[in-house]
């Protein structure tokens, strides 16, 4: 069962910051809510991992209700899921919802 740490803090760095222990550098995953676009670049760009969802639930990132095609399998740098062993590039994931959505 997945869980939610959430804890309070004075600056968006700072809550980078804190994004980025609780990651571990395992670069899988992370979402963010803000209708700042510098807040969410900043994430997005700290974070560096291989699926990054803003404003938006995060199963939006394998493709529900969301930009891109619906993938279900693990995404990470070790060749599965999004990464393609064709190429062994991994192509990122960065799902906005609602502003700079342009239909």
């Amino acid at each position: 069962m997945p869980v939610l740490g959430i804890c309070t803090v004075s600056t968006i760095e700072e809550a980078v910051e804190e994004a980025i222990c609780a990651e571990q550098g395992c670069q899988h995953s992370a979402m963010i809510h803000s209708t700042n676009i510098k807040h969410l670049t900043l994430a997005a760009a700290s974070l560096n991992t291989t699926v990054f969802v803003k404003n938006a639930p995060s199963y939006a990132g394998l493709g529900f209700l969301a930009e891109g095609y619906t993938t279900l399998t693990i995404a990470t740098p070790t060749g599965e899921g999004l990464t393609s062993a064709k190429s062994f590039t991994r192509a990122r994931r960065c799902v906005l919802h609602g502003d700079l959505r342009i239909v």
